[in-house]
């Protein structure tokens, strides 16, 4: 579906026309395949945007506003974007998706207005609601053996692609490493002995120590987080 060569056009529908192509362009349609699908040629296309007056030079008589879509055209666009294939798709990414089927519908503008006044704009491909995110809660140190922090670091070997596991503890208020220990893999297991270690050697009470971590898989493995519970840290 296409227009006719030779058919009037306003100031209003050839700016339409101009920003349906380039839309097009930049979502990767060729513009001779746009232009061809809409019955235009690529020197129109140009000439127009060139001219300094956007108005067609004969006289028209426009019975009704050209972007104004009839109720089957409209209908056609519900049916579309609620399809399987574009339901989760916007305008801007459906329209070339049509064109370069040889399809015309309408113009991305247009697809928008119907899909506002039938309360479709919902949110299209992986678009999440903003949502309001809780700043995590300040940890705040303001004595000893009061907030610890842990992480397993990378250290490289003299073999290739081969690492041992730095797993090191300190104290945010002092910043005494409070424990240390060198293994050769990633486990809960090993983090947990070395907590154990830990609050035997600075004597950690029950509900004294809060211990931060970046939530990686040795520090949410099962056996560290019984551990821990037992000792009486605040993971």
């Amino acid at each position: 579906m296409g227009f006719q060569r030779g058919r009037l056009t306003s100031s209003t529908e050839r700016h339409e026309l101009i920003k349906l192509i380039t839309d097009a362009q930049k979502s990767g349609a060729r513009q001779a395949k746009a232009c061809e699908l809409l019955g235009l040629t690529a020197r129109t296309i140009q000439r127009w945007i060139e001219a300094d007056d956007m108005t067609d030079k004969r006289t028209s008589t426009i019975k009704r506003p050209p972007n104004r879509l009839t109720e089957l055209e409209q209908q056609r666009i519900i049916k579309t974007v609620n399809s399987i294939e574009y339901g989760h798709l916007p305008p801007s990414k459906i329209v070339p998706k049509l064109l370069d089927k040889g399809v015309w519908i309408a113009s991305e503008s247009s697809f928008y207005r119907v899909m506002k006044s039938h309360k479709l704009l919902t949110h299209r491909e992986k678009v999440k609601p903003n949502k309001k995110i809780k700043k995590p809660k300040a940890l705040k140190a303001t004595r000893v053996n009061e907030i610890y922090t842990w992480d397993i670091t990378y250290l490289p070997t003299a073999v290739k692609g081969q690492f041992l596991y730095l797993y090191l503890v300190m104290d945010i208020y002092s910043r005494k490493i409070v424990g240390w220990q060198v293994h050769d893999t990633q486990l809960s297991t090993l983090a947990a002995d070395l907590m154990v270690d830990i609050c035997r050697r600075e004597q950690v009470k029950p509900d004294q120590v809060t211990l931060h971590s970046d939530n990686g898989s040795p520090m949410k493995g099962a056996t560290l987080l019984a551990t821990l519970q037992e000792l009486g840290i605040v993971p």
